[in-house]
């Protein structure tokens, strides 16, 4: 295998979707305590979705809490519970280069800022014949680290 150009560092986020974010609040703010940082609406990506966190620094893990803006259109961020897991890169440039050459598929978009201002990409959920390599039905979100966020894993490293 080829040499990485790149380092997965963590997790970043879960977003977890359902028809009423109103009823996963209960769950994850109420009876789990985690705050509400934000909110993010886009009509283009469908999606209505509270930012919740729980941890702190550089290891606070995002949370969130997404439903649809229309039911009826895509993407469905409702129709798959767990609808991404997001991971803190330390050079999302090299990462998504560097996969694309060994073969995984990325989600039409390329690399943009995401709802948490982050520069973020996702891997598309399913392989085909031009990249066969893909989470196998998770859509997976590549989140560039900043630079607390690689020092604060940097320290951890054995």
């Amino acid at each position: 295998m080829a040499h990485r150009p790149f380092k997965i560092l963590g997790v970043q986020q879960i977003a977890i979707g359902g028809v009423n974010k109103q009823k996963l609040r209960t769950l994850w703010v109420d009876m789990f305590g985690l705050d509400v940082t934000g909110n993010f609406v886009s009509e283009r990506e469908n999606v209505d979705e509270d930012i919740c966190v729980m941890g702190s620094g550089p290891f606070k893990v995002e949370v969130d809490l997404m439903q649809p803006v229309d039911p009826e259109k895509k993407p469905a961020v409702h129709t798959t519970p767990l609808n991404h897991v997001g991971l803190w890169v330390d050079d999302l440039q090299h990462a998504v280069e560097w996969l694309t050459a060994q073969g995984v598929r990325f989600a039409p978009g390329g690399i943009r800022k995401g709802a948490a201002g982050y520069d973020i990409t996702f891997l598309h959920p399913k392989g085909n014949d031009e990249f066969p390599i893909s989470a196998e039905g998770i859509l997976v979100e590549l989140v560039q680290a900043p630079h607390e966020v690689i020092e604060a894993f940097s320290r951890m490293d054995p």
